[in-house]
């Protein structure tokens, strides 16, 4: 069985994760911290970003696009509150996945243990808007 998935759900949320990052990282938010904590200066930010935000966002439409299978193989299994499930599947999905294997990574790498912290915040608030997005829209194409 394929799950149904909301085309516009998906590219909305798609949309939300390069809101939530472009805010996230700013300088103004966690930027700053980011910025020294991974060795960057406003020199080394400078240059074509054109690549990382492509790349960033077609890993988005595949993240949304796979949270919205998972949240509709969710909702057949349980039923209830789709919204509720989208958003317990999103979190259950970072724990099992982003957050396991990020905090894997990162003691292997020695990376400061405030970077990871702050990585792991960004990706639950980009699941969980995410999911919140297509919770609200449904599965059902508009």
């Amino acid at each position: 069985m394929v799950p149904e998935i909301n085309i516009w759900a998906v590219l909305l949320a798609t949309a939300s994760s390069m809101a939530v990052g472009s805010v996230w990282y700013s300088r103004r938010v966690f930027g700053g911290y980011w910025m020294r904590t991974v060795g960057h200066d406003e020199e080394s930010m400078r240059g074509n970003a054109v690549a990382p935000i492509v790349i960033t966002a077609l890993v988005s439409f595949v993240t949304a696009w796979v949270l919205a299978g998972a949240i509709a193989i969710t909702q057949n299994f349980y039923g209830g509150s789709f919204l509720a499930n989208a958003l317990l599947t999103a979190l259950i999905l970072w724990a099992g996945f982003t957050a396991a294997r990020m905090v894997t990574h990162d003691v292997f790498d020695r990376r400061p243990a405030g970077l990871t912290v702050l990585n792991l915040a960004h990706e639950l608030v980009t699941l969980e808007v995410m999911a919140l997005i297509i919770g609200l829209i449904g599965i059902n194409a508009l």
